[in-house]
């Protein structure tokens, strides 16, 4: 079974809904002195939407600068995020970004925190797709 790599700002919202489906995670550094992730095993990236319904910004800059390094984008195989209905059309779209860049499903959108049922969703999907896969 591959990992789950995520980014989370301070609020940790994306933390906390990644801590409730109990399977191994990599966070990726939240401040720039921090030392960088670097993946070794194949992984799903779970990320928030930025930009207040802009699709400048939408990806944290964080992810980028990960996803910049071939390491790391070698071994990516989906993505899924979270985002605020209220940004309309934007909604999740740095997962859309993202699944579009890495050529990688874009695989499930949640609401901020998450309900109980977002996390059982992800949680079945993401053992299923690991199965899938090997």
């Amino acid at each position: 079974m591959g990992a789950v790599v995520y980014f989370s700002s301070a609020t940790n919202n994306t933390k906390r809904f990644v801590e409730k489906l109990g399977m191994p995670a990599y966070r990726i550094p939240l401040l720039p002195k921090d030392a960088p992730l670097v993946m070794e095993e194949e992984y799903v990236l779970i990320v928030p939407t930025y930009g207040g319904g802009s699709i400048k910004g939408a990806v944290p800059k964080q992810v980028i600068k990960f996803l910049n390094d071939e390491r790391n984008r070698s071994l990516i195989r989906g993505v899924i995020s979270s985002g605020n209905t209220n940004f309309g059309t934007a909604y999740c779209i740095a997962g859309d970004i993202i699944s579009t860049k890495c050529k990688v499903p874009h695989m499930y959108k949640f609401e901020l925190l998450g309900t109980p049922h977002d996390v059982e969703k992800v949680k079945q999907g993401l053992e299923e797709f690991w199965t899938q896969q090997h």
